[in-house]
């Protein structure tokens, strides 16, 4: 019999890459799905394709399906959502992703229960007496005109809560984003997270064009948000990735922002609550 995180507190078992197992009271989320193996590889469109380096943690036939709630999904990417997790998945559960992802999922994936949130726009998934507010936030894959060639990218802020509508933890998704002006709202609006997800990895694509934070700018949005706690994911998985986590971790700590690094490996776990997190 399943048994629930402590009350105010989520648990989190780190997959690999971007892929988090979220379980807060009687919710579970499951982020950015991918679960290819060693080896495969994953499309990122016009034709590229990268080689996970890695294994993830837990194949998807592992899930506890039974429980889970929803997805969260930041886009419509081959390492962030594969043909894998398309297969393995249950089409009748919840989407919560940009409107792209959901027209896709919808139409061409089958996945019947796909929202597509648009930058602030919010939708919230119940399960008992547990509560999440999940939020779109801005997010820029790629610089000026090049983020056409790119699928549109969200971050997420999950509000987990209660019925009665209090917040009790606050988590930050950061999705597949550069640094960029617009990342500057979040900071004002959220002025308190308990705990911000980073995308790093420095993901660089042919012609030397970054799509994904590298570790000075993962650190720069440690310096804007000032979160209680940051965990960094999507790193050292693909062979697009030329960032590796220990120049995140050194130039982090190099900032000041040491004690605020939650380090997890795949296959291991977290819990975070606002106490914890402080």
């Amino acid at each position: 019999m399943r048994q629930n995180p402590p009350e105010g507190t989520a648990e989190i078992l780190f997959i690999g890459n971007a892929t988090l197992l979220i379980r807060y009271g009687e919710l579970t989320l499951l982020t950015d799905p991918n679960f290819l193996h060693r080896g495969q590889f994953a499309h990122l469109g016009y034709g590229l394709v990268s080689r996970r380096l890695t294994e993830p943690a837990l194949g998807v036939t592992d899930l506890p399906h039974e429980d889970l709630d929803a997805v969260v999904l930041s886009h419509l990417h081959g390492d962030h959502f594969d043909r894998v997790a398309r297969r393995g998945l249950d089409r009748g559960l919840p989407f919560v992703t940009t409107p792209h992802g959901a027209r896709l999922l919808k139409g061409l994936h089958g996945f019947r229960r796909a929202t597509g949130l648009r930058t602030w726009q919010s939708h919230t998934l119940r399960h008992g007496d547990s509560s999440v507010r999940v939020t779109s936030l801005p997010g820029r894959h790629a610089p000026g005109p090049l983020r056409a060639l790119l699928p549109p990218v969200m971050g997420s802020m999950l509000e987990f809560g209660d019925r009665s509508g209090e917040i009790r933890l606050v988590l930050y998704l950061s999705g597949d984003t550069l640094m960029y002006d617009g990342l500057r709202e979040i900071a004002v609006r959220y002025p308190d997270i308990h705990l911000a997800v980073l995308h790093l990895g420095g993901t660089t694509l042919p012609g030397g064009l970054v799509v994904t934070m590298d570790a000075g700018q993962g650190a720069d949005l440690l310096d804007l948000l000032s979160p209680r706690r940051a965990l960094p994911v999507h790193y050292d998985d693909y062979t697009v990735f030329r960032s590796p986590l220990e120049d995140f971790l050194a130039e982090a700590g190099r900032r000041g922002h040491g004690a605020r690094l939650v380090r997890c490996a795949p296959g291991e776990r977290v819990a975070v609550g606002a106490r914890t997190a402080a």
